[in-house]
C-alpha cells in the first residue's frame, strides 16, 4: 500500500490571530490600563485602626440583697451588637460628616475618579463610600470590634477614627443613660405603689381598733385564756367543797345550798368566757373572740406583706439611684486610633493581579463558547 505524506508544518491561521487579538484587546490592553492608572492617578490611602469594646461594671450594690436582684437593666441583644450596627448606620456618618467634613477630606486628589468621593454625592453616596473607607470587624464570641479607617491624608485617618471612637462612646453613654432613667423610673413606681398599699394597710389596722375598742387582741385572748383557766380552778375547788359538806353535814344544812350555788355561778361564768373565745354554745349570735382574732391576724399578715413589700421597693429605688450615679456600661480601646507612616492603599500590584485574572476568565469562557459555536456549524 502507498504510504501517506507526511503532514505540513502548522501555520497560523486567521481564527488563530484573531484569538491573539482578543486576548490582547480583552485582557492585556484593559490590565495595563488599570496598572498605568493605578500608578498614575490613583491617591494614595492611609490607614488609621482602631480597637474597642464595651465594658459592663459587674460590682453591685449592698441593697441587692435585700432585693434578691443583680441588676436593673437588660436587653435581647448586647451592647456591642448595637454598636456594630450603629458604626454602619446612616446617623454615624451624617453626625461624622457635620463633624469633620467627610465629602471634603474623601474628595483626595482631583484626578481620582475611581477611588476619589464626588464632593456633590448624596448622603446615600456618602454612606456607600462610608463602607468602602470604613472597614468594621466585629469578633461577636468576645465582643471585640476593630476598625479601619483609610483617607488620602494620615492625619485625616487618625481624626477620623478618633471621632469615630467618641460618637461610639456617646452612643454608649446613651443607652446607659436610658437604661438607668428607665430602671429609676419603673423603681419609683413600684416604691409608690408599696407606700401606698402600706398606708391602706395600717388604715385598715386602725379602723379595726376604733371599731372593735381593741388595740390588740391577741393581748386580751392571753387574759380570757388566764382569766378561763383562773376560774376553771375555782370550779374545781367548788366542786371539792360541795362534796365535803354533802360528806359531813346533814342534807339541810345549807352550806350545801351555797357551795352549789357557787358551783352554778362559776360554771355561767365559764360558759359565758367561753362563749366570748367563739367555743360557746352553738345558738350564740355574739361575734365570737377568735373571729376577731382571726379578722386581726388576717390585718397583720397584710401588714407585713405591705412592710416587706416596701422594704424591697425602697432598697431597689436606693440601688437604682446609685446605679444612676455612676457609669456602668463604658467603651474601652484597647487599641487606640494609630497614626500611619506610609500608604498601604490602594494595593495596586494586588488589584492588577485580581482585575487581570477575571479579565482572563472572561477573554477564556469566551473564546471557548465561540469555539463550542464554530464547531456545532
Amino acid at each position: 500500500d502507498p504510504v501517506a505524506p507526511p503532514a505540513r508544518p502548522a501555520r497560523a491561521k486567521k481564527r488563530h490571530w484573531m484569538v491573539l487579538l482578543s486576548f490582547l484587546l480583552m485582557v492585556c490592553a484593559p490590565a495595563a490600563g488599570c496598572m498605568w492608572y493605578l500608578l498614575a492617578f490613583a491617591a494614595d490611602q492611609y490607614a488609621s485602626t482602631v480597637a474597642f469594646s464595651v465594658r459592663r461594671e459587674e460590682t453591685s450594690s449592698p441593697l441587692t440583697i435585700l432585693e434578691g436582684i443583680g441588676g436593673f437593666s437588660g436587653s435581647s441583644s448586647s451592647d456591642a451588637d448595637i454598636l456594630y450596627e450603629f458604626l454602619q448606620s446612616q446617623r454615624l456618618v451624617q453626625n461624622m460628616d457635620m463633624a469633620l467634613d467627610l465629602r471634603k477630606i474623601w474628595s483626595g486628589s482631583r484626578g481620582d475618579i475611581v477611588f476619589a468621593f464626588d464632593t456633590e454625592g448624596a448622603i446615600e453616596d456618602l454612606v456607600d463610600y462610608w463602607a468602602r473607607m470604613v472597614k468594621v470587624h466585629y469578633d461577636s464570641g468576645v465582643g471585640l470590634i476593630e476598625v479601619q479607617v483609610r483617607a488620602f491624608n494620615p492625619n485625616d485617618a487618625n481624626l477620623i477614627a478618633l471621632t469615630l471612637f467618641d460618637h461610639s462612646a456617646l452612643m454608649i453613654n446613651d443607652l446607659s443613660a436610658i437604661g438607668r432613667a428607665d430602671a429609676t423610673r419603673y423603681a419609683g413606681e413600684d416604691l409608690d405603689n408599696a407606700i401606698d398599699r402600706l398606708k391602706g394597710s395600717h388604715k385598715a389596722i386602725t379602723q379595726f381598733r376604733n371599731l372593735h375598742q381593741i388595740i390588740d387582741p391577741r393581748v386580751d385572748l392571753q387574759t380570757q385564756a388566764g382569766l378561763l383557766g383562773n376560774l376553771q380552778t375555782q370550779l374545781a375547788e367548788a366542786l371539792i367543797d360541795a362534796d365535803l359538806l354533802t360528806a359531813t353535814t346533814r342534807t339541810n344544812d345549807p352550806r350545801i345550798h351555797r357551795a352549789q350555788r357557787r358551783v352554778v355561778v362559776i360554771e355561767d361564768r365559764i360558759e359565758a368566757e367561753r362563749r366570748k373565745l367563739g367555743i360557746g354554745a352553738e345558738d350564740n349570735t355574739g361575734e365570737a373572740f377568735a373571729d376577731i382574732i382571726g379578722e386581726f391576724e388576717g390585718l397583720e399578715v397584710d401588714r407585713e406583706f405591705a412592710e416587706t413589700a416596701y422594704v424591697t421597693a425602697l432598697a431597689t429605688y436606693d440601688g437604682a439611684v446609685a446605679e444612676a450615679r455612676r457609669k456602668s456600661r463604658y467603651l474601652a480601646a484597647h487599641i487606640k486610633p494609630t497614626l500611619a507612616e506610609t500608604a498601604r492603599y490602594p494595593e495596586r500590584f494586588f488589584l492588577t493581579f485580581l482585575i487581570s485574572l477575571f479579565l482572563f476568565l472572561i477573554w477564556a469562557i469566551t473564546v471557548m463558547v465561540a469555539y463550542s459555536l464554530r464547531e456545532r456549524r
